[in-house]
């Protein structure tokens, strides 16, 4: 049998990017890769993005991913933990994924301990004193009253709505407008965690939202990892409990 110790991450999906043309392709790889890893995780860590748009009615989802959350409800099912971070693609998760697959969903940045090292986990928007126009937008998404203006439009019209404004986001015709690394003095996510070691240690740094995969040595020996994504790069983050990984899974077929 199997010893369960491994703990995996990964982010930026983007299921159903209306600028994307494999959509499908992408689901079917990613659940490729729930499904190898299942055997030997602990835990994994979506974090945040997993969805290029997501909004719940009270009684009315998305279509769509039905093979995703078949295969995250199996191995919810089977008592690994399943965490789902919130990103501001996916602001609007609410209470069906919890509900219906079993996933433990996370709408702010958490602080933990696995295997005697502290981790600081977040999709990584809105961090620090750098993102400030999305830190605007996310006070509008998150507002209760707003959120129960969008609720009252018709599914079709809603997410219609929802689709356009995504198709002009960072995506763009399959290509992502963060391409390159802009250097350890500009990366916002990285001067943020820096910041943060000047008040409190911690050993990882684990966010999504950049789309740029980075193992990056920060102050103190800590380290800053970014997942990367599943539209140019693939890439996920692994720990066995002793180190941390950043891994490329295999590329879908031209």
């Amino acid at each position: 049998m199997t010893t369960r110790k491994k703990i995996y991450f990964a982010s930026d999906v983007h299921l159903g990017a209306p600028a994307l043309n494999n959509n499908l392709q992408r689901e079917k790889l990613f659940v490729k890769w729930l499904d190898q890893v299942k055997d030997d995780a602990k835990a994994i860590y979506l974090m945040g993005d997993i969805f290029d748009f997501w909004f719940e009615y009270k009684r009315v989802v998305p279509r769509g991913f039905t093979r995703f959350f078949g295969k995250l409800a199996e191995i919810c099912d089977s008592g690994i933990e399943v965490h789902f971070f919130t990103g501001n693609h996916d602001i609007w998760v609410f209470d069906y994924l919890p509900k219906e697959l079993g996933v433990i969903v996370h709408h702010d940045l958490v602080k933990t301990e696995i295997e005697g090292k502290k981790f600081f986990l977040a999709h990584g928007d809105g961090l620090g004193p750098y993102d400030k126009g999305y830190k605007m937008l996310k006070k509008i998404f998150t507002n209760k009253f707003l959120q129960w203006c969008f609720a009252r439009l018709h599914p079709n019209f809603a997410i219609g709505i929802a689709y356009k404004w995504s198709s002009h986001s960072r995506l763009s015709d399959g290509k992502v407008e963060a391409d390159q690394f802009r250097g350890t003095d500009k990366e916002w996510l990285v001067l943020f965690a820096n910041d943060v070691l000047k008040e409190e240690y911690f050993d990882y740094f684990i966010f999504g939202h950049r789309h740029w995969p980075s193992n990056i040595e920060l102050d103190k020996g800590a380290r800053y990892i970014n997942t990367g994504d599943w539209i140019s790069h693939f890439t996920y983050a692994v720990f066995d409990g002793e180190k941390m990984e950043l891994l490329n899974f295999e590329k879908p077929e031209a």
